[in-house]
């Protein structure tokens, strides 16, 4: 019997065809668990797009880790900047709880919820 204890990823993103958006969806707990794979979803695209998409429809739950995270894409386009592009960061379809969560930590001053 052969065991795999590969889990599926948490974190999904898709590139539009035109290549100006990525859509990053989170599922489950958004938290430390994901980090890697949340941050391979924005790092080393060619061109970088100019609008980052976080998609949390089917986030259960985010974490200070999860909101670290969001500062470092934050901070990814702002590097961005020093090499011509400045893309921006949206966050989209959170929950009644998700939505509590970024709006007790200030997060709607930071980006765009919505």
């Amino acid at each position: 019997m052969v065991v795999s204890d590969r889990l599926e990823s948490r974190v999904i993103s898709e590139i539009s065809d035109s290549g100006d958006t990525v859509v990053i969806r989170v599922a489950g707990n958004f938290d430390f668990n994901v980090h890697r794979d949340f941050q391979r979803a924005y790092r080393n695209l060619a061109p970088p797009p100019k609008i980052f998409l976080v998609d949390l429809s089917a986030t259960e739950h985010l974490d200070s880790a999860a909101l670290g995270m969001l500062l470092l894409l934050r901070d990814y386009c702002v590097e961005l900047e020093r090499e011509g592009f400045r893309p921006e960061v949206e966050l989209i379809n959170a929950n009644p709880h998700v939505s509590h969560i970024l709006a007790v930590s200030n997060f709607d001053r930071i980006f765009s919820i919505r």
